[in-house]
């Protein structure tokens, strides 16, 4: 029962990732496309949560923490580079 939970799942996570495509190329500013990838990475990070609990391995879960890092960085670094012009002052 778990399985088709898991395979529901990563298909609502799969549409949501080509939702948040579809937003980032009609986006009409800025902040709505750092908005979409910013939620594609949670989508990817769920995605891979998923296929870890699928494959019985936690090797995905390090990997989901690694991306969820860069992630976070990269969001609020082009959120930085929006407002100042700079990354690093």
């Amino acid at each position: 029962m778990i399985t088709y939970a898991l395979y529901f799942a990563t298909v609502c996570f799969s549409i949501g990732l080509v939702l948040n495509i579809w937003r980032i190329r009609n986006a009409q500013g800025v902040v709505d496309r750092i908005l979409a990838l910013d939620t594609m990475v949670v989508n990817a990070i769920a995605l891979i949560i998923i296929y870890g609990i699928l494959e019985n391995t936690a090797v995905y879960f390090e990997v989901s923490l690694l991306i969820a890092m860069f992630g976070f960085v990269s969001t609020v670094a082009y959120c930085r580079f929006i407002l100042r012009g700079n990354i690093i002052e």
